[in-house]
């Protein structure tokens, strides 16, 4: 496991966390050694603080006195945090469900999550091994030896096209929305360009929403349309914002799920060979890839509403909170000794990690992400047994997307 101390510090003592990702497990090691409570510096000098062990997470995710409300957070208020901060449309990102609690909360999710229920999610399987066979089927089409990007060209179709057919996103949308995405998640796009990107985002989902409007279809956007109409008064702002969320929660999550499963595996020879010998199971696989390699690295914000004890620190009121859930994730408190090891072989403890969230926000789409994995990698697996990396783990490179575990490329070679 990489040093801690590669992790910088700035003179008040805060953790400044990265904005290039250049060692994800470093700065969550230092993260996590800091204690449950610590500090944090986000790229664009914007601070807050991070619960960084299981248990502390666990507590303050379903503690009433953390708000989803940017108004509680006193920087706000104060007008200290500028409209062009790269992270501004992860901090502020409209009214929806992730961003109201209680009875609103509830309101805004229900909808969403009756729709992805793990047994209506299972109803999908079908249609996702059909489009799973047909990405392997063109893939197995290349010249033998040739290494491909197997993010491009397998791990972000899949999620996409599922999501999209979900929410009812056309295809010819997907090329823009990615764009998009690429923008509204980095933590280097220019200042100048965030306003412009905001308003590209709430153009294009607004308009989709405008088009279900007029010819309704088979897909969530229509429900959540047809459910205001019959009284349960979500508005066009609220089913526009959750449109977004759920494409961009959709697919991006289990993009990374995908490909930090393959790079374990393929850095882990031993579990590898437990897997494909069926000796474990890929359940195991998709689990242990989410505690050891979370594709969530930092969830944004929770804001305290009063003082909130936190172990022997104190997370003072009106101020921000992130989920430090790539440090959690390796708590050894919560996973023993060796969770700082991929071990596929690991018995879950009585709760099992949380990146999937915890409480009233956990993750609504996290059963299909689970489906949408347990599909791809068996069914890659199987077709291409002698898939291995094309370049040493060292030069993979993450994305600077200061919230996900995120590759810009995964070089393969599939023969």
């Amino acid at each position: 496991m990489s040093s801690p101390t590669k992790c910088p510090v700035d003179h008040s003592g805060a953790i400044t966390l990265d904005p290039f990702v250049s060692d994800l497990d470093a700065e969550s090691a230092a993260l996590r050694a800091a204690g449950p409570l610590v500090r944090v510096v986000l790229p664009g000098s914007v601070a807050c603080y991070s619960v960084t062990h299981h248990a502390e997470a666990r507590r303050l995710l379903t503690d009433p006195r953390l708000v989803k409300d940017i108004n509680s957070w006193g920087a706000w208020q104060r007008g200290e945090i500028p409209l062009d901060w790269p992270l501004i449309g992860l901090a502020n990102p409209g009214r929806s469900m992730l961003t109201v609690d209680g009875d609103e909360h509830r309101r805004l999710r229900t909808l969403v999550a009756q729709a992805l229920t793990v047994r209506r999610v299972e109803r999908l399987r079908a249609g996702i091994e059909a489009l799973t066979s047909s990405i392997l089927d063109r893939l197995a089409a290349l010249d033998a030896g040739e290494v491909v990007d197997l993010k491009a060209e397998f791990a972000y179709p899949l999620p996409m096209s599922v999501v999209s057919e979900l929410m009812g996103v056309d295809a010819a949308d997907h090329p823009r929305l990615k764009s998009l995405f690429e923008k509204f998640f980095s933590t280097q796009t220019p200042p100048e360009e965030v306003p412009r990107m905001m308003a590209d985002l709430g153009e294009l989902f607004g308009r989709i929403v405008e088009s279900k409007r007029r010819a309704p279809g088979d897909d969530l956007t229509s429900a959540l349309l047809a459910a205001s109409e019959d009284g349960d008064h979500l508005s066009t702002e609220e089913i526009t914002n959750t449109l977004q969320l759920m494409v961009a929660a959709g697919h991006e999550t289990t993009i990374s799920l995908i490909v930090n499963a393959v790079v374990a595996l393929e850095t882990h020879p031993a579990q590898r060979k437990l897997v494909l010998d069926g000796v474990v199971p890929w359940e195991n696989v998709i689990e242990e890839t989410l505690r050891w390699s979370t594709p969530t690295s930092h969830v944004l914000f929770r804001f305290a509403t009063e003082d909130v004890a936190v172990g022997d620190r104190v997370l003072p009121a009106g101020e921000a909170l992130i989920v430090s859930f790539g440090a959690i994730g390796r708590d050894e408190a919560q996973h023993g000794a060796t969770a700082g090891d991929f071990d596929v072989t690991r018995t879950p403890a009585p709760v099992r990690h949380i990146s999937f969230g915890h409480g009233p926000h956990v993750c609504p789409g996290a059963a299909l992400s689970r489906l949408e994995a347990s599909v791809a990698l068996p069914a890659l697996y199987a077709r291409f047994p002698s898939l291995a990396l094309a370049v040493p783990r060292s030069e993979l490179r993450n994305k600077p997307i200061v919230t996900q575990n995120d590759l810009f490329a995964l070089p393969v070679r599939l023969a």
